[in-house]
């Protein structure tokens, strides 16, 4: 990325289905569409989800949200060949971890750059793993990070820059998870204050229907980053395709962002102003003022991670590793507590039984309070 280009990263996500024929054709879409990078990602079902955490309404049937997420797990071969398809294009290669075994195979890819989904913002055990692994190379071959901020709090992302401070390549998304976000919802004055407060690129990750206005009043508040889905059909069956644009749509994008980074911010908001509409630009680009969307609170706590058991145990069981994850709470499991204190509850008694994907809480100890 140059000084004066915003980064325009297609993100592909899962939506290949599992097949590397699609996975190549949408990144043939996606470069063909004008994007910078093209983003995948490196999918466990055991590192995002219980089994027991319920279930999914698809195009297919009901079927269990742990079920879907194993049908699109793909051996690291699959993505050692899309990276070296993606750089052949010209693009660079990105990729999400959900956990450290995923982001250990990753990093030993390196891709051009690693994304921190919005639900991973919190994996404190993993954020300190890839912070290990950046920070035993020298700093010009470290790999770029790119964290997306989607249903949290500031403190959230606080936590996990403090993690992160050692390495220097860090980048921040502002996001809303809810698939589609509101594009009244979204805040963007919130990518000027980020870039203020943290001194970091900032920009956004946009899960909104419309191809343009999301994108363009991102770069109005001075956005250097723009993410966004692409899909070859939104009738199609990918977890996220409904919100994705398809190949024309992307290249409409594209183009509109490409006009805007070119303007003066003055001039830019007028031209905002004149198309869009001078209340619903205000509206969009909001505040500045951090707080969770309408349209993401109900996910807090659900959709980011917290600490479950992997299976049932026993009142007096004493707590080893192996038997809690760091997980998404997602539809029918009990909210457990912050990754944060992941190693502190390994040793601890239980002060009950306990079910399979239930979410710790500090009550089930004996200790039965957080340390001070």
């Amino acid at each position: 990325m140059n000084d004066k280009s915003v980064l325009i990263i297609a993100e592909i996500g899962t939506s290949h289905g599992g097949s590397l024929d699609k996975a190549k054709r949408l990144a043939d879409a996606a470069a063909d569409a004008g994007a910078d990078c093209i983003k995948f990602q490196w999918v466990y079902a055991d590192e995002i989800l219980h089994p027991n955490t319920g279930f999914v309404n698809l195009p297919g049937g009901k079927i269990r949200l742990y079920d879907r997420f194993k049908e699109l797990e793909m051996p690291p071969e699959f993505f050692e060949t899309m990276r070296d398809y993606v750089r052949s294009l010209g693009k660079s290669f990105m990729c999400s971890p959900f956990g450290i075994r995923s982001a250990e195979e990753l990093f030993a890819l390196k891709p051009d750059y690693i994304k921190i989904a919005s639900p991973e913002l919190n994996h404190f055990p993993m954020l300190k793993r890839l912070n290990e692994l950046e920070s035993a190379l020298p700093e010009k071959k470290q790999i770029p990070l790119v964290l997306s901020s989607g249903v949290s709090q500031m403190s959230d992302i606080q936590k996990a820059l403090e993690v992160l401070k050692p390495l220097k390549k860090i980048s921040l998304l502002h996001c809303i998870t809810s698939y589609p976000a509101p594009p009244e919802e979204y805040n963007l004055s919130l990518i000027n204050l980020y870039t203020k407060e943290f001194g970091i690129d900032a920009g956004v990750s946009d899960h909104s229907s419309d191809p343009r206005i999301v994108p363009v009043l991102s770069v109005v508040s001075g956005g250097r980053l723009i993410e966004k889905h692409i899909t070859l059909s939104r009738k199609t069956d990918g977890l996220d395709d409904p919100v994705a644009l398809d190949p024309d749509l992307f290249a409409e994008m594209v183009q509109s962002v490409r006009r805007y980074e070119t303007m003066l911010p003055e001039t830019a908001l007028a031209e905002a102003q004149k198309e869009f509409g001078s209340e619903l630009c205000k509206t969009v680009i909001g505040n500045g003022i951090k707080e969770l969307a309408p349209s993401e609170k109900a996910n807090y706590g659900r959709t980011n991670r917290s600490i479950h058991f992997m299976h049932g145990m026993k009142k007096g069981d004493t707590i080893r590793e192996k038997d809690i994850g760091v997980l998404r709470t997602e539809k029918e499991l009990s909210v457990g507590i912050s990754p944060e204190y992941f190693e502190t509850v390994i040793g601890l008694k239980l002060a009950r039984n306990i079910k399979a994907g239930e979410g710790l809480q500090w009550e089930h100890t004996e200790q039965g309070v957080p340390p001070l």
